[in-house]
């Protein structure tokens, strides 16, 4: 009797600490990034206490820029397919979705609520398919583009380590053989559906987990359906929207190194902006929570930046970039399913 209570408690136990290893992660995560800032902390506080409030002002606004930008951007690509969505809806059901998938499998979960969400708002199946795919591939695009702008500046600059110029160019590397596989493959569909089913049947094993085709068969259809909707279509409005989001959620930022009374070049922001976002992105941890962090307090530090200065940037462009809008898309969740659910009635 005593042999079958540790057969049954022994699984249990794994399941446990499956489920609590992210959260070990990011408190290991964030007592490596925290403790050694405790000696300048009194230097921080005292950079808060000087702070511009009124820049900070102007930061929020660019965030809430950022924000319509990204409604923008969902309003172009439902347009696609001669759908109609408001601006204001679809920068409501974008924070939203971002917010459920903190908590519900990630991009997975946020592409499902974002569906649904469009759905409901009276647009039809195409239209709701792209919502999901288009704005994220986009956005991450137009990361890669502003990582590479800021890899170059390090390089350039000096300000990289062996370590750092491997993993980040290797990081670049991955994401650019990412997206020469994504324009070969819309180009031999066939070909990349057979690759992607053979990936993940043996990533499925391997992790010994059960393989379901259907997933990777939807997400490999919205990626075409994507190509072809923004080939035959104006992709100009959609790449715009995207490059608008970024833009003013970078101004953010910047707003923020002006507010703490140290203003930056072109150069040294987008080298600690878009290289930690794109590898929170990649991560498993929900919003890359301790990356980005510990990322941009690397880089900055290393471009010069007094180490109270970028805490205080950081922890408050985090703040109102990331916490903010994460609070207030869970407060909009059932308001967005609500209405949906009446639209849909």
């Amino acid at each position: 009797m005593t042999g079958n209570s540790r057969s049954v408690s022994t699984p249990k136990l794994r399941v446990q600490l499956w489920r609590y290893l992210p959260l070990l992660l990011v408190l290991g995560l964030a007592v490596n990034l925290l403790l050694p800032q405790i000696t300048t902390l009194e230097h921080s506080l005292q950079v808060v206490r000087e702070m511009a409030i009124w820049w900070v002002v102007l930061a929020v606004l660019a965030q809430v820029l950022s924000r319509l930008s990204s409604g923008y951007l969902f309003w172009t690509v439902v347009a696609l397919v001669g759908q109609r969505l408001s601006v204001v809806r679809g920068a409501l059901i974008g924070m939203a979705a971002a917010s459920i998938g903190l908590v519900a499998g990630g991009l997975i979960g946020s592409t499902a609520a974002t569906y649904r969400w469009v759905r409901g708002s009276g647009v039809n199946a195409e239209g709701a398919g792209l919502a999901g795919g288009v704005p994220t591939l986009l956005s991450n695009g137009a990361l890669v583009i502003i990582s590479v702008f800021g890899l170059i500046h390090l390089l350039l600059v000096h300000e990289l380590s062996r370590l750092q110029a491997i993993i980040f160019g290797s990081t670049l590397l991955v994401l650019g053989l990412v997206v020469v596989g994504m324009l070969w493959g819309v180009q031999h569909r066939s070909r990349l559906t057979n690759v992607a089913l053979w990936t993940s049947v043996h990533w499925a094993r391997l992790r010994r987990r059960p393989y379901d085709p259907s997933t990777v068969q939807t997400g490999i259809e919205r990626l075409f359906n994507t190509w072809d909707a923004l080939r035959t279509g104006d992709w100009r409005r959609p790449v715009a929207g995207a490059v608008l989001t970024v833009a003013f959620d970078m101004l953010t930022l910047y707003l923020i190194f002006i507010a703490a009374g140290h203003p930056v070049s072109p150069g040294i922001l987008l080298a600690g902006y878009g290289l930690p976002l794109l590898l929170g992105r990649l991560s498993i941890l929900p919003g890359g929570l301790g990356i980005v962090e510990g990322t941009m307090t690397v880089l900055y530090d290393g471009l010069g930046v007094p180490n109270p200065i970028t805490v205080v940037v950081i922890l408050a462009y985090r703040a109102i970039s990331f916490w903010l809008p994460a609070l207030l898309g869970f407060l909009l969740a059932p308001y967005l399913q609500h209405t949906s659910q009446r639209t849909a009635s």
